[in-house]
């Protein structure tokens, strides 16, 4: 799966920067395969539901619970941070710790403070602290800012909380390099050769806390943080993959459950290779949204006025071949190419947002007309977070550790893929292929998986507002509407636009609807859609 992550994170362009996604940001596509369970189809409805724990604290727990952090400034002025212990091991205690990077703006009045409120970009593998200095802390309406105190945790595996290291930058360079739509069997040996490289990369560098960086436990860090913060309830607005993690602590904690913001909804009730096909389309509905926009002008360089969106993705995916024979010169310190593999994540990139569609359009213009890869190479490496040095950010090793102990992978062997390419690439002619091959990854992970598919109701939490934007790459709209189904309190907010998730993307009706709930605790009525 795609990385699921708010393009408001540290990937936008700069996302020119997961996703997707962010953008750029918050699944790996060419990293993790992002979700679990075999087979494409199934009952959701009798999957079984993710069980609450125990409404008291384990005595076990108490030390974690109970621990008094101390804060320092840090950061831009009006920071402060702080590191809270946490289990390495839920069930053993004693077994170890993993020490978590806890960011906050305390409220700045006036009004009475309402508590803090958690953030998320997504991810897996997104810095919520980043994401809180970089945007929430300013962006977010000041009504918002004024009444709570607004908080970030980079979960267990990312960024400052002890982070899940695979390969090195040279390393990652020829990961992401490696071709993802194998023609032969030397190239798919070779792209199980480069899923195996970083397996064994994050199993010989972070073996310890490998089996210890699933969603259930960075759900139960997320409640001694709400403790430690002193808060009775927890309030919090996840984007993207960050929905995954705050339904799931609402599943394990309904009784904790404050005003909960689920914006860019997962549905946990999905086998992986539903997931996957399920966002391949997602990608297919937002590029068909771009191509008719494209087209609308006069210099659309993958089409003339009028062309159809089909003609466009037949154009894109004739020079994709291209690339795979003879990747584009670019200019670069290190001397790499556009391949194929990396064009394909600089479009997908400019996915996320619509307002990364003028930038895409120049590097294709650039690439096609000009023979030029730098810009779309940007683009992809804004994706990756690879830095100008060489250097990436630990976001895809985290994405990958996280969803490969998530959920059993989608595919166990290359013959599962072909056998699914037809599905893959009637769901988009343009990257069903390469989407397909990269829900491959966790077929060789180092640890197997402790999680499953489930639904998740939070039988008694208070109401949790879920939003779904009709024409999301990353998160399509019915797994909103999914998990709004299954949530026993949840309202779902249906924003009619373009782009990965939906609060603070320009939607006064989003905003204002999402502020009410966050201030008054007032959810919108019943079949609200927003423009």
């Amino acid at each position: 799966m795609e990385i699921s992550r708010s393009p408001r994170s540290a990937s936008r362009p700069r996302r020119a920067a997961r996703l997707v996604g962010a953008a750029v940001s918050a699944c790996a596509l060419l990293l993790t395969a992002c979700a679990a369970g075999q087979g494409a189809t199934g009952d959701q409805g009798s999957r079984p539901a993710l069980a609450p724990l125990p409404g008291s604290v384990d005595p076990a727990l108490a030390r974690f619970y109970e621990q008094k952090p101390s804060w320092r400034a840090c950061g831009a002025p009006g920071f402060q941070c702080a590191t809270v212990r946490a289990p390495l091991d839920y069930a053993r205690p004693d077994a170890g710790e993993v020490r978590l990077a806890v960011a906050r703006a305390k409220a700045t009045g006036p009004g009475s403070r309402l508590g803090s409120l958690l953030v998320n970009p997504g991810g897996p593998g997104g810095s919520a602290v980043d994401y809180l200095q970089g945007y929430a802390a300013l962006g977010y309406p000041a009504e918002v800012r004024a009444r709570y105190d607004m908080v970030a945790v980079d979960p267990r595996g990312v960024a400052r909380s002890e982070p899940v290291t695979c390969l090195d930058g040279p390393g990652m360079d020829r990961y992401t390099g490696t071709d993802f739509t194998p023609d032969d069997t030397a190239e798919t040996d070779s792209l199980v050769r480069a899923f195996k490289t970083f397996a064994e990369g994050c199993g010989g560098r972070s073996a310890k806390l490998l089996r210890h960086v699933s969603t259930v436990e960075a759900a139960r860090d997320m409640d001694v943080v709400r403790a430690v913060l002193g808060d009775e309830k927890l309030h919090y607005v996840g984007a993207s993959y960050g929905t995954f993690l705050g339904a799931t602590y609402a599943g394990l904690f309904p009784s904790k459950v404050g005003r909960l913001v689920l914006d860019g909804a997962m549905d946990p009730s999905l086998p992986a290779r539903r997931l996957n096909l399920d966002q391949t389309a997602g990608f297919e509905t937002a590029f068909t949204a771009f191509a008719r926009d494209c087209v609308r002008g006069s210099d659309c360089p993958l089409g003339g006025r009028g062309a159809t969106p089909g003609e466009v993705g037949r154009a894109l995916k004739e020079f994709f071949d291209e690339l795979d024979a003879a990747p584009l010169p670019a200019d670069d310190p290190d001397g790499r190419k556009l391949t194929e593999s990396l064009a394909t994540m600089g479009v997908i990139a400019a996915m996320y947002d619509e307002g990364a569609w003028p930038q895409l359009g120049e590097a294709l213009t650039s690439a096609l007309r000009r023979k030029d890869g730098t810009q779309l190479l940007a683009l992809s490496d804004s994706y990756y977070e690879r830095g100008p040095a060489g250097r990436y950010s630990n976001l895809m090793f985290a994405n990958a550790a996280v969803n490969c102990l998530d959920l059993p992978t989608a595919f166990s062997s290359p013959d599962e893929v072909r056998e699914a390419l037809p599905e893959f690439e009637k769901a988009s002619p343009v990257f069903g292929e390469t989407m397909a091959w990269a829900a491959l990854n966790c077929a060789y992970w180092p640890v197997a998986p402790t999680g499953e598919a489930r639904r998740i109701e939070a039988e008694g939490a208070a109401p949790i507002l879920v939003i779904g934007t009709t024409r999301d790459p990353a998160t399509p709209y019915a797994w909103a509407e999914a998990l709004a189904g299954q949530l026993s309190s949840g309202r779902l907010l249906t924003y009619d636009g373009d782009g990965h998730t939906a609060y603070g993307r320009g939607s006064t009706c989003v905003d204002g609807a999402v502020d009410a709930y966050l201030l008054e605790g007032t959810v919108p009525e019943k079949g609200k859609r927003c423009v």
